[in-house]
């Protein structure tokens, strides 16, 4: 295995943690070594959750893989069982346990325990955590839900958002929004709030909505084939996205489609979007948010995509697709040193990525914005800030564009500080008229002067104007520090 300081992925057994974290009413019991407990802190630190995953660690230490390990797993099965008191109970083993062979699913099943047990095989060193995540969603989906006759043709199911997702919480919240202004029920959101029992239900939706593919199209795929419930696959990000979107489920919930309620549609037909046509961006993410920033970028902010790519390699085909539109050839990698490589060699003016890109960018001095996991806790934000729907677009906009006009602004600044009617010891503007040229300045004295010059530049010409009047209306010949704030009280009444 390579080593690397930063990885876009954590192993599969992170992903089961997303998902088992996500639910209500399930815990996760890990055969896993004393070393592989950090998971906690991603939802605690990172997530900020109020307590802690609903799991429970074997916890095997060196000297007890001399022993019986598969009774360490069955104890902590069984304690776990008693002291939580879960409606089913989700087994498996970390990449470190996975070379002990114990056979987590069978050793569970042995206990008799009156809740269903649910065993998810997750090959370590061949996988990552987004599969992780959607086999294990695939799983609990394949041992809970029923087949049944849909309640009504406009109900839907959610399916996708997990814990330590990228504004996962928000995203679901907007979806729902503007599904229930559609007219369309929403009858199970999973994994993210659902219980085994509301899995069960599944069968109840005519229709399900792939919000995530990453994690939630595999279970989605199943309950087309065994159900018959076909899948709404436009994820809403993006006005012209959530417009697709929006035409799509009100196909098949028989209902009439939104009008588009969105500031961005404004901003590119503005005069000020005139002064970002044409930048050029390099994508990063998974493939759900690369794939949707690149058609934003593209189709409604008249940006030049030169680069995308994507980490997640089970969607390496549709983001291929997605970069021959833009006449490139897609970046799949999970080696954050090729992405730096491409965006130095590249030199976009924006990138939109990852908390690594975020890193990366900040080093080579161009301006970026978070689009996709992995995420540190600033972007887990207390406020409302959906990536889906109308106003997901709106956030994207504010998110996007603001990195390149404080970049605009800094560049004016610089590019007309020596400018002769801008720098420093420029005279008046041409707008206010030049002063007397018989008229003599009165002299000003360093302590003064020093004072000046920590006025910002762009009106320091004023102050000194208006300095130098005030002193000659009252026959002074020097200007003294004294001076410039009798000037700066007189003018600020």
């Amino acid at each position: 295995m390579k080593l690397t300081l930063w990885t876009y992925e954590g192993p599969p057994h992170v992903g089961a943690m997303r998902v088992a974290t996500a639910m209500e009413g399930l815990h996760y019991v890990l055969h896993a070594p004393q070393g592989d407990t950090y998971a906690d802190l991603l939802f605690t630190m990172i997530e900020r959750k109020p307590k802690r995953p609903p799991v429970t660690y074997t916890t095997f230490q060196a000297r007890d893989l001399g022993g019986d390990t598969a009774e360490l797993f069955k104890n902590a099965a069984r304690e776990a069982y008693e002291r939580f008191k879960p409606a089913a109970l989700l087994v498996g083993a970390s990449c470190t346990a996975e070379l002990i062979q114990d056979d987590p699913g069978g050793l569970a099943r042995a206990l008799g325990l009156p809740i269903p047990v649910v065993a998810v095989e997750l090959p370590a060193y061949q996988k990552k955590e987004n599969w992780g995540a959607a086999e294990t969603f695939y799983q609990l989906v394949r041992a809970f839900a029923v087949r049944r006759e849909p309640s009504a043709k406009a109900r839907c199911n959610i399916l996708g958002p997990t814990a330590l997702g990228f504004r996962h919480r928000d995203d679901v919240a907007e979806v729902v929004a503007l599904l229930k202004r559609l007219g369309v029920a929403v009858n199970v959101i999973a994994p993210l709030g659902a219980e085994p029992a509301d899995l069960a239900r599944l069968g109840d939706a005519a229709f399900n909505i792939v919000l995530y593919p990453e994690t939630g199209l595999q279970a989605a795929s199943w309950l087309s084939r065994q159900f018959g419930q076909p899948m709404v696959k436009t994820v809403p990000i993006g006005v012209g996205a959530t417009r697709d979107f929006v035409a799509e489920v009100a196909a098949l919930a028989g209902v009439e489609p939104l009008p588009v309620e969105s500031r961005l549609p404004w901003y590119s037909r503005s005069v000020d979007s005139t002064y970002l046509t044409g930048k050029r961006v390099f994508i990063f993410g998974d493939a759900t948010h690369a794939i949707a920033a690149a058609r934003i970028a593209s189709e409604e902010l008249g940006f030049t995509v030169v680069g995308l790519g994507s980490y997640t390699r089970e969607f390496a085909r549709e983001v291929r697709a997605a970069a021959s539109r833009y006449d490139l050839e897609a970046l799949i990698t999970d080696d954050y040193l090729e992405v730096e490589a491409r965006i130095s060699e590249l030199q976009p003016e924006l990138v939109l990525g990852t908390q690594m890109e975020r890193h990366i960018a900040k080093r080579l001095g161009i301006p970026c914005a978070v689009i996709s996991a992995p995420v540190h806790v600033q972007d887990f934000p207390a406020r409302y800030s959906p990536q889906m729907g109308f106003e997901g677009a709106n956030v994207i906009f504010d998110t996007w564009v603001h990195p390149l006009m404080m970049g605009l602004e800094e560049h004016l600044l610089g590019m007309f500080r020596d400018d002769v009617e801008f720098h420093d010891d420029a005279g008046a503007s041409h707008l206010g008229g030049a002063a007397p040229p018989d008229v003599l300045s009165p002299a000003w004295d360093g302590a003064a002067e020093a004072e000046l010059k920590k006025i910002p530049f762009f009106v320091r010409g004023k102050a000194r104007r208006n300095t130098e009047r005030f002193a000659a209306d009252r026959g002074l010949t020097g200007i003294t520090l004294e001076t410039l704030y009798d000037a700066k009280a007189h003018y600020g009444r």
